[in-house]
């Protein structure tokens, strides 16, 4: 299959290219399944990092289809990772019903990276979705013991969404809220939460990753309403309405 465009630029830039081998399928909710694969050497070429992402690269009628995926457990002795796939229409998805072990499929590293803030924030304030999730178990797990306590508000569209793993510590505080209104819901839950009186802008720290519209009024909420400063923001729109 013949890369289009971005594979040329992501190969200018320096790109490392991977071949993936699927070991197994697994649905972890009737709406998300997991693909557990053997990395290629991947993990030990690369620098691990929390919500560590790569290119797969799909084969669309022919022409080649790039999606982002964060790396869920990945076990660099083993050489071994595996990724969560929402079961909506699409050539991603598609591929993820129908794969079997021992079919291949190429990846990409590039463009991603990830440091906490130091020192060590008093707070994590969290925003997301079961998309962004394994993003959000990587920066939990990254914590440590002691790590900053987290307040995370994560949006749902499917009844089963709220049975997804969190991996939360006894001091973290995690609400789910359906997706109403386009994701105003969201939106304002979060912006009614975060003041003056609740974070502390020199000491907090911030990961926003949910729908881009979402993302984009929430940072702005944090810049302009409260002075936040951009190098304690960590912010992304995973996915468009």
């Amino acid at each position: 299959m013949k890369r289009n465009w971005e594979g040329v630029v992501l190969k200018v830039m320096g790109a490392k290219d991977f071949t993936l081998e699927v070991t197994a399928r697994e649905e972890i909710t009737p709406d998300f399944l997991r693909i557990h694969v053997r990395d290629g050497g991947l993990l030990k070429a690369c620098d691990l990092h929390p919500t560590m992402w790569i290119r797969l690269w799909f084969n669309d009628s022919g022409k080649a289809h790039q999606r982002a995926y964060t790396l869920v457990n990945p076990d660099p002795e083993a050489g071994t990772f595996s990724m969560d796939f929402a079961m909506h229409s699409g050539v991603a998805a598609d591929w993820a019903r129908t794969v079997e072990a021992g079919d291949t499929i190429d990846a990409t590293v590039q463009g991603s990276s990830f440091a906490f803030p130091q020192p060590t924030p008093r707070r994590i304030w969290v925003v997301g979705d079961p998309a962004s999730l394994p993003a959000i178990n990587s920066l939990l797990d990254a914590r440590g013991p002691g790590g900053a306590p987290v307040t995370a508000w994560l949006e749902y569209q499917h009844d089963a969404d709220p049975s997804l793993e969190i991996r939360t510590s006894s001091d973290d505080v995690v609400t789910w809220i359906p997706r109403k209104r386009d994701g105003a819901a969201l939106v304002e839950e979060v912006c009614g939460a975060l003041t003056a009186h609740t974070v502390s802008v020199a000491d907090d720290f911030f990961w926003v990753a949910c729908e881009a519209s979402s993302t984009r009024a929430i940072v702005k909420h944090l810049k302009k309403e409260l002075g936040v400063d951009k190098h304690r923001i960590d912010a992304l729109g995973y996915w468009r309405a």
